[in-house]
């Protein structure tokens, strides 16, 4: 079973709020580049999981045309600051409880670091450009780290 793990498009760095931040047309064709890249290897997606932040809802928005979804969910608990560990709990209850094979999580620098570290036992916290996205494999309670790509690799 895999997850995958994107941190949200370029944002702009002025609005009201951190959450109000959208995103900007470098972040949209990023973002749309890598789920046309990630499509071709994973077309049909079990679950997503986004943040209610306006940048990682407007990259879902980008990226979703690209595939096959069964279930989309607003995650309250995936912003910048959020409990990677909580995080990490909950996507392994969701993934056992509905039996799914992939999963993507639509979030923030810090947390999307720290949730890899989390999957990983520790022994991966990669640093996550804008729209870049890692790899995750789960067997059973084991869970890999695969790799990490960048709007730069892909190219």
């Amino acid at each position: 079973m895999k997850i995958y793990i994107m941190r949200h498009g370029q944002a702009g760095l002025y609005a009201n709020s951190d959450a109000e931040r959208e995103l900007t047309g470098t972040g949209r064709q990023q973002s749309a580049d890598m789920a046309d890249w990630l499509s071709a290897i994973e077309p049909t997606l079990d679950c997503v999981l986004h943040s209610p932040y306006i940048r990682a809802a407007q990259t879902w928005d980008v990226i979703g045309n690209f595939f096959t979804v069964h279930k989309v969910e607003v995650c309250e608990d995936i912003t910048p600051y959020g409990d990677a560990e909580f995080i990490a709990d909950y996507v392994k209850a969701l993934v056992a409880q509905h039996n799914y094979e992939t999963v993507l999580l639509v979030s923030h620098l810090p947390v999307v670091s720290y949730l890899t570290s989390a999957m990983t036992a520790g022994k991966h916290m990669p640093a996550f450009a804008t729209s870049a996205i890692a790899c995750l494999e789960m067997n059973g309670n084991d869970c890999h780290f695969k790799w990490l790509e960048t709007p730069a690799s892909i190219k």
